[in-house]
């Protein structure tokens, strides 16, 4: 099941106790061959957990790879999101867009993993910077969780080779 072009859906039913997703959410894969790249990636479920796997390829021109999904946070006042993941010892990027156009501006932060291990981390909103296409941009408003409407993934930064990130929960939480 090896999907590679923008905006294939994967129907992966788990995730967000906080019932923010579906019970069959879908999940797009766009890599870098939207720009003549050829990484490849697809999104699936086992045992529970969302797993994001393929390869980031750096011919081309390439060198990322990432998923995303709608999602509705019913306008929730949350003002921590956490993550469970286990993963390989290289870094992605968790990306937040306020609207649910494919390419736009995202709110994205980093997070590392550490190979075969679960680990859990909690951003809060002044975690994530305003970046389009790998750049900072200048101005930065104030990011909001309840005004979320779209969640990623991306491997990026030229970490070339195989990856894979399990992911058991994403949590928006309010404390």
């Amino acid at each position: 099941m090896k999907i590679t072009h923008i905006a294939s859906a994967v129907a992966v039913s788990l995730l967000l106790p906080s019932g923010l997703l579906n019970a069959a959410q879908s999940w797009y894969i766009i890599n870098d061959s939207v720009m003549g790249g050829l990484s490849t990636s697809q999104a699936y479920e086992k045992d529970n957990s969302l797993i994001f796997t393929g390869n980031v390829s750096l011919e081309n021109n390439g060198g990322f790879a990432s998923i995303r999904t709608t999602i509705n946070t019913n306008k929730e006042n949350a003002n921590l999101i956490s993550l469970r993941f286990k993963g390989d010892g290289k870094t992605y990027q968790l990306r937040l867009r306020t609207s649910q156009y494919l390419d736009g501006p995202a709110y994205t932060t980093s997070f590392e993993t550490i190979k075969d291990q679960w680990q859990v981390v909690t951003f809060s909103p002044t975690d994530f910077s305003l970046t389009y296409r790998g750049k900072t941009l200048e101005q930065q408003p104030e990011l909001t969780f309840k005004d979320v409407q779209q969640l990623g993934l991306m491997i990026a930064k030229k970490q070339q080779g195989n990856f894979k990130l399990e992911l058991a929960h994403i949590k928006f939480e309010h404390k």
